[in-house]
């Protein structure tokens, strides 16, 4: 094993270490704000692992670059999932569309005159309900 590979595998040891103790730190209310922040650093990770490609000379950095692109893809990936998840929770939904005064609802169909259930479609049949209402 030459030195630059060990050199380079400790310093990948060492960051994995350290990042696992500053997220791990992170209370969960602030880790899906924090996380959606920092995709673009994401995709560094991930140029980074491209560049461990490039440099490698030898069977084992090759394996060693192509699980780090692997990590780094489904981190990205997860990453943007995560806040279009969240995202998704603040957006308004739409307006319910408002009965038109012809008599008919939104999508066509003959009114209820209010009523649902038993009572809307006796009102519907022009039946007067027995429900002890005058």
């Amino acid at each position: 094993m030459s030195t630059a590979l060990l050199t380079d595998l400790t310093i990948f040891i060492l960051a994995l270490l350290v990042g696992i103790e500053v997220i791990g730190k992170v209370p969960a209310t602030l880790h899906t704000p924090l996380m959606s922040a920092t995709n673009s650093i994401h995709g560094i990770v991930l140029a980074g692992a491209l560049l461990i490609g490039v440099t490698a000379h030898n069977l084992v950095g090759y394996i060693l670059a192509f699980v780090a692109c692997v990590f780094a893809a489904a981190n990205v990936v997860g990453g943007y999932v995560v806040t279009e998840r969240m995202l998704k929770m603040f957006r308004r939904r739409a307006p319910e569309a408002v009965a038109p005064a012809n008599g008919t609802s939104a999508d066509g169909t003959a009114a209820l005159n209010g009523q649902r259930g038993l009572r809307g479609l006796l009102s519907k049949a022009g039946k007067p309900s027995s429900g002890g209402q005058a």
